[in-house]
């Protein structure tokens, strides 16, 4: 008893993919059968006590069967139990089909056999997803393809050699054998032409969180109050447009957007140390419960060993900047241009005032005028999931930082704080043209300022997409084709120039990371950050209805 229990987890972790392999076989061996001739004697008999459309619609019906089951291995694979309980109902039907169509006993017990022998293996496919959700790739899809011109090509070589005289093949086909067999082929053919339309168009319904109900944002506030581990990113949980998982004692929390068969995570989990492990298991295996592809997006450094111990690929983003706030100044030389457009600024009468959250509700009208008027003059609409958007609820959580001229506000920032004060950083950031030239520069130096005095150890800047990767010949693909998009992009984006604004501040580039979990999953994983983060194909396509301002966004 001791050695099967000690067997059978690995029996249980072989069994899906013995299955797929058996039930590939089996939808192969139905469409090679439906393909190549009837044995002669066997089908006479058939004949003489069946109806003959009862042997085509048997014949047709087993072809399509062999290509459902041909995909049903993918399912299988995956441990779909919707795959299992379809994959029993397809052996089932197509087993006395075998005997109908020509008496092809062989066939009928091998299905039979097949059939019972997955009947006490359930519990090897224990996750939920519906078959509408299986992930049908298109290397699969180009591998069912293949099979299927493999079934035609047998048939059309079966019937040129098989004891039909010596008539030539194209007289054949004409046969009503080969007509049969024509006609099989050809509802194979239809029925994977099918599935394939179905897996470009498709889209799985966003599943819903089992034993987890969208939490209260209290909840979530007190996590980033009182958390022990937390970026600056992590207010983004406060944005209102994530799922959550939390621990088991409520003191740490994990956030991820859905979009298609995609789950990414926002950043690692956020709240106490030894609790970031488990969770990112329970996020996995939930995941892969619902037939999803999950995945971690803005990763640092420190976030890479329990990313390597879920077993996944990762990938280097770009580089983020951080300023050590005790060694920043604007003194010397070198920041000479800095400190100049900072005083020109306060000369010409520019203020820097942060107001508390409680206090930032009534200046919401006047917020929402400059927010509209820079939005104009930018591509896309309001962000969302890896980045925030004007959206009062949002902004009100939040100190908010702003620069008046003249009596009104011409620029505000809404500020990220961390309960460890490790670093803070800035979110949403807009301004309008009127004002002193530069105005952000003179913004980001009195929030340094104002940073320092608040006990913060560094100002991030955020991350320079596609920044610090390497071109050399030995460097993933991935990493050559970003660099590439680096160095020669910039009519799609300003990539440089994002560089280059923030390193005037000297700051401190660390490298940030994507991690999915095989390496071919990392491009679908960021366009669908992509699409998550724009709020779709239309705002990703909207552009400004003016020239907007040529200077890059810090925040980018």
């Amino acid at each position: 008893m001791s050695l099967f229990s000690d067997l059978k987890p690995a029996a249980n972790a072989a069994v899906p993919w013995t299955a797929a392999l058996l039930t590939l076989a089996a939808g192969v061996m139905l469409l090679a059968s439906a393909a190549t001739p009837s044995e002669p004697l066997r089908f006479v008999r058939v004949m003489a006590i069946e109806p003959v459309l009862l042997v085509e619609l048997s014949h047709f019906v087993s072809s399509v069967l062999g290509l459902i089951l041909v995909m049903l291995a993918f399912g299988l694979r995956a441990r779909l139990g919707a795959a299992w309980v379809a994959t029993l109902v397809v052996l089932i039907v197509a087993a006395p089909l075998s005997l109908l169509k020509g008496f092809i006993w062989e066939e009928t017990a091998i299905l039979g056999v097949l059939a019972v022998a997955m009947v006490p293996f359930r519990h090897a496919f224990p996750r939920t997803a519906r078959l509408t959700r299986m992930e049908v790739t298109p290397g699969w899809l180009l591998s069912a393809a293949c099979l299927v011109g493999g079934a035609g090509l047998l048939g059309v070589w079966s019937f040129q050699h098989a004891d039909y005289g010596e008539m030539p093949w194209w007289e054949v086909m004409a046969s009503e054998d080969a007509a049969r067999s024509l006609r099989g082929w050809v509802g194979a053919a239809m029925a994977l032409l099918a599935v394939g339309v179905w897996r470009l168009f498709a889209s799985a319904a966003t599943p819903p969180i089992v034993g987890e109900e969208d939490p209260e944002f209290q909840r979530v506030r007190a996590i980033l109050a009182t958390a022990e581990v937390s970026k600056p990113t992590s207010n983004l949980a406060l944005l209102g447009d994530k799922r959550f998982l939390f621990s088991a004692t409520g003191d740490t929390f994990l956030m991820f957007g859905v979009r298609g068969r995609s789950w990414v995570a926002m950043g690692p989990p956020v709240g106490r140390r030894d609790e970031r492990l488990e969770l990112l298991w329970r996020f996995r295996e939930l995941a892969d419960a619902h037939a999803a592809r999950p995945g971690f997006y803005l990763l640092e450094a420190d976030d890479l060993p329990d990313i390597v111990e879920l077993g996944f690929a990762i990938q280097k983003l770009g580089e983020a900047a951080a300023a050590p706030l005790d060694e920043f100044t604007i003194e010397g030389t070198k920041r000479g241009n800095l400190r100049r457009a900072w005083r020109k600024a306060a000369e010409e009468g520019a203020t820097f005032e942060v107001i508390p959250a409680e206090a930032v509700e009534p200046l919401i009208p006047e917020l929402r005028a400059i927010s509209d008027a820079w939005l104009a003059g930018h591509a896309g609409g309001e962000k969302g999931f890896a980045l925030g958007g004007f959206h009062p609820p949002y902004v009100q959580q939040f100190p908010l930082a702003v620069v008046r001229w003249e009596g009104r506000i011409v620029a505000f920032a809404t500020l990220w704080p961390v309960a460890s004060r490790t670093a803070f950083s800035i979110d949403l950031m807009r301004y309008i043209e009127a004002g002193p030239r530069r105005i952000m520069d003179y913004l980001f130096v009195e929030l340094i300022e104002w940073g320092r005095e608040q006990g913060y150890a560094a100002f991030d800047f955020g991350m320079a997409p596609l920044s610090g990767l390497d071109d050399r010949p030995l460097a993933p693909m991935l990493s050559r084709v970003g660099r590439l998009i680096f160095d020669r992009g910039e009519e799609i984006y300003n990539f440089q120039g994002v560089r280059g604004y923030k390193d005037k501040y000297d700051p401190l580039w660390q490298p940030r990371y994507v991690a999915a979990p095989r390496k071919w999953a990392i491009p679908l994983l960021l366009a669908d950050v992509g699409l998550l983060t724009s709020g779709g194909m239309v705002n990703l396509a909207k552009r400004p209805s003016r020239k907007g301002d040529e200077r890059p966004d810090p925040k980018s």
